[in-house]
């Protein structure tokens, strides 16, 4: 029944818009900032998170992100370019971006602690350090959904579903403790209102440029699939796991996640 109500409200936007990707993609990129910026809104309601529920929410998000950068996007580059160069080359741009953006912009994690250049350690809070690394780790999400987009418009609104809603948690997870450090309530959602517009900008970034040229989308699908991957294998992963501490309830969050856009991708 839940399959249905979803794949009925998108086959109703589809239809609305008359199949057209402009619009198209500033719904799915408007609903990524929404949800985004209502996950950051618990920060207001609440003082803390358990570790638990971090955990959680990271694996949940992980889970997710696993499945779309194959069902979404390395399978259609391989259907679309019928070979498995195109496909390869754009997962290692994909890894290769994401580890150059990883190493030159600072960023915290919570569990693991600082990464980025040595020299600017010190130079900036930790607060900034978590927004950065919510940045960080938005833009394969938005480039995901842009390429997604502009490969089959339905299967972009469906990733855009499915990675607006681990955008939910992954933006609590952040203003949490950003909302301790800063004493402060409302710059929390601010913050995640910012990193879910960054979001939005990647998608449309994403949509236009790989509508317009065609002929790149096999290598764009994959890279965002590669810059998806590792941001899961080398980011959310060993940061759920390194704690070493409710394991049970991390992989329970992986699997629920996993299970979720099997399912959306079911439609």
């Amino acid at each position: 029944m839940l399959q249905n109500f979803f794949s009925s409200i998108i086959d109703w936007i589809l239809v609305s818009f008359n199949y057209n990707i402009i619009p198209i993609m500033f719904i799915a990129g408007a609903f990524l900032t929404i949800m985004t910026s209502l996950g950051a809104f618990i920060a207001i309601f609440s003082k803390n998170m358990p570790s638990w529920g971090i955990n959680f929410s990271l694996s949940f998000a992980a889970g997710i992100m696993l499945v779309a950068s194959f069902t979404s996007l390395i399978l259609p580059s391989i259907e679309i370019s019928s070979t498995f160069f195109p496909t390869a080359t754009g997962i290692f741009l994909g890894i290769i971006l994401m580890l150059i953006i990883d190493k030159s912009i600072p960023h915290e994690h919570l569990i693991k602690g600082y990464e980025g250049p040595p020299e600017l350690k010190n130079k900036f809070k930790l607060a900034w350090l978590l927004v950065f690394a919510m940045i960080v780790h938005n833009f394969p999400e938005g480039l995901a959904v842009g390429s997604a987009l502009a490969f089959d418009l339905k299967d972009g609104l469906i990733t855009a579903v499915a990675i607006g809603i681990q955008d939910f948690p992954e933006g609590t997870v952040v203003a949490l403790p950003l909302s301790v450090l800063q004493k402060s309530r409302l710059k929390p959602v601010l913050i995640g209102i910012l990193s879910g517009f960054a979001e939005f900008i990647t998608v449309i970034i994403g949509a236009l440029f790989f509508k317009k040229f065609n002929f790149l989308l096999p290598y764009g699908l994959s890279l965002a699939g590669g810059a998806m991957l590792y941001v899961t294998i080398k980011e959310l992963i060993p940061e759920i796991y390194k704690s070493e501490k409710n394991e049970l309830i991390i992989t329970a969050g992986f699997f629920l996640g996993f299970y979720t856009m099997l399912y959306l991708d079911s439609m």
